[in-house]
């Protein structure tokens, strides 16, 4: 099946699937006698474990590694449980980092809640404290666990 094809089969854009290519996540399919490339219906499956390993929080050089182990023909079930178990200890970390700030804002809020603003003479910023931020994000939890990786 060709590019077009295989997107419409898998749900994903030619461009994407042209992405997967580049990057080795895709093998270099065989080609028509015309040129053109012809995917085999089992590359809708590897599409649709590159779509969930995704999801799931693999990076694509991790989903990388785990598609060369099952490619040259060794089970990947020790590697992906490590993968797996690292993920699980960065979201535990992570987590553990939105209680604290979870806590230090509702602790601000109950501080903002009673105080006076006329009192406050510091140039617009919080006493004492830096100015919470609104949001912790995803990205936020993966900067501090691969900070932490690092340091470790």
């Amino acid at each position: 099946m060709r590019t077009g094809e295989l997107a419409a089969a898998s749900g994903l854009t030619a461009k994407t699937i042209r992405f997967y290519k580049q990057t080795g996540l895709l093998p270099e399919p065989p080609r028509t006698p015309s040129g053109y490339r012809d995917y085999p219906l089992q590359m809708t499956h590897r599409l649709a474990f590159i779509r969930d390993a995704q999801s799931a929080g693999l990076t694509l050089a991790e989903i990388r590694s785990v598609l060369a182990l099952r490619d040259s023909g060794e089970p990947p079930c020790t590697h992906v449980t490590d993968l797996i178990e690292q993920h699980l200890a960065d979201i535990e970390l992570c987590m553990a980092e939105l209680r604290k700030t979870c806590t230090a804002l509702r602790g601000l809020a109950e501080r903002a809640a009673v105080t006076d603003p006329s009192t406050w003479h510091t140039g617009g910023h919080l006493p004492h404290h830096r100015r919470p931020r609104t949001r912790v994000t995803t990205r936020d939890c993966q900067l501090l666990a691969d900070n932490l990786r690092l340091s470790a």
